[in-house]
């Protein structure tokens, strides 16, 4: 879940809105969105937009907490890939994704402010954070062959990594993978699992995997 900020066209005033969020292939973040929500009208009329992403899950103070507030321009996408990422990391959305008001946006990703607690604070521009069209091409060529492969030949590890991740049990299987990490689904249960360190090569993927189930702690 994550906090989205748009303008209001007719005051300029900033509304600000809870969207759940995914990841393009190249960092970008996606989400689904309907013509009915103010979020969409005012986008449609200033693409500008800012999204907020703060974490949640710990006690104790929240202004110690890591947020990253994402910033650009937003687009609508239509790439059956960036669909099929997006109810990769959200399948709930698949009861009205197909809707015809719902539609799925991207945002162009062109400042990130990261806060990471009182004096932990970092500006990057862009292209800091979402990778080159290179990467990005050579790494769809080959991600949908990689995930079949993946799910076929190593079952086991793929549920090994779901558990150590907190996933508990489950026929857990890949559903979409970049280079930082990969979405696994079960029986309407999705799951994140974050790579010890970015893979360019989809080739790499079982071998990422592998360190993510047996890495210490």
């Amino acid at each position: 879940m994550a906090s989205l900020a748009t303008l209001e066209p007719e005051s300029g005033n900033p509304y600000v809105s809870i969207i759940t969020v995914a990841t393009d292939t190249d960092g970008s973040p996606l989400f689904l969105i309907s013509t009915l929500a103010w979020h969409t009208r005012n986008l449609q009329a200033d693409p500008r937009a800012s999204i907020l992403c703060a974490e949640t899950h710990r006690t104790g103070d929240p202004l110690a907490l890591g947020r990253i507030s994402l910033m650009g321009t937003a687009e609508r996408i239509g790439t059956a890939l960036a669909r099929a990422r997006f109810l990769a990391k959200h399948p709930e959305a698949s009861d009205y994704a197909g809707f015809a008001d719902f539609s799925l946006w991207r945002l162009r990703v062109e400042k990130a402010h990261y806060v990471g607690g009182f004096g932990r604070i970092v500006t990057l521009s862009g292209d800091r954070l979402i990778r080159s069209a290179t990467d990005v091409e050579a790494w769809t060529a080959g991600v949908e062959g990689a995930l079949a492969e993946a799910n076929a030949s190593h079952g086991a590890l793929i549920r090994e990594a779901a558990r150590r991740a907190e996933g508990g049990e489950g026929d857990w299987s890949l559903a979409a993978c970049d280079s930082d990490g990969c979405d696994l689904v079960s029986a309407g249960r999705s799951l994140r699992i974050s790579f010890a360190a970015p893979i360019l090569r989809v080739e790499d993927i079982p071998a990422a995997l592998e360190a993510a189930a047996f890495r210490p702690g």
